[in-house]
């Protein structure tokens, strides 16, 4: 997809594939044919410049065509480098402007809650993002708000510890009243079984941040890690060393 279009951020979709994939496979409720449908689990990528794993997800449950998948960055497609929810089927809100996508999930879980309705609110952000201020405005609405119906997973692959070296993200969802969680993102049981736990819309509790340690580029070598492939584009030799490294 990134290489046909010539944009895109491959090493933070790796880093954040494995957490959707489980989400979809084994943890939201939605139906493909029916996007918007009332009862639907609500997802929201807050770190949009992950789209592309986003889409690959979305494809294999059938809200979108393989064949959209190729027109990818395309003007005859949909499917930009950020999601578009005026355009893509499953995409609950437009993000890439980071320190966004968290504010939308809270007004989201405040509706459903103040509607006494058990759908669920996700989000997922990056630790980059956890440096903006809106992010913490929204984490403490949310938990002064008992939203025990949203989950924050933070994408906690070292990005902006390139700026702020010492920032104990735990910590910080804890101070502001959220119950959490650390696991390994790219351990689908770990994944699985911190996400299990369903909201309980009658109780004033507490919203939940689950911290995934990531790798940015997981799975290929030369990817892994932070630099040159943050937004780089692989020619057609580096694409074939990637795929084989993938299997």
């Amino acid at each position: 997809m990134v290489v046909g279009a010539g944009e895109g951020h491959i090493p933070s979709s790796f880093s954040i594939v494995d957490i959707i994939d489980v989400l979809y496979r084994k943890v939201l409720k939605f139906d493909s044919a029916d996007p918007e449908a009332e009862d639907r689990d609500f997802f929201i990528l807050s770190k949009g410049h992950g789209s592309a794993a986003l889409y690959s997800v979305l494809a294999e449950h059938g809200f979108i065509s393989e064949d959209e998948l190729l027109r990818y960055g395309t003007k005859p497609g949909f499917l930009g480098g950020h999601p578009d929810a005026t355009r893509v089927p499953g995409a609950e809100a437009s993000t890439g402007s980071l320190g966004h996508g968290l504010p939308i999930a809270v007004g989201v879980a405040l509706g459903l809650k103040i509607r006494n309705q058990g759908n669920r609110v996700i989000a997922l952000v990056g630790d980059g993002e956890c440096q903006e201020g809106t992010t913490w405005e929204a984490a403490h609405v949310a938990a002064n708000r008992g939203l025990e119906n949203l989950v924050t997973i933070v994408d906690w692959n070292r990005s902006g510890s390139q700026l702020t070296p010492i920032d104990d993200l735990p910590a910080k969802w804890a101070a502001f009243g959220w119950n959490v969680t650390e696991i390994d993102g790219h351990d689908h049981e770990a994944i699985e079984t911190a996400l299990e736990r369903g909201p309980d819309p009658g109780a004033f509790g507490k919203p939940q941040a689950v911290v995934a340690h990531t790798i940015k580029g997981k799975g290929v070598s030369f990817l892994e890690g932070h630099g040159k492939w943050h937004h780089r584009i692989p020619n057609q030799s580096e694409l074939r060393r990637i795929l084989e490294e993938l299997g």
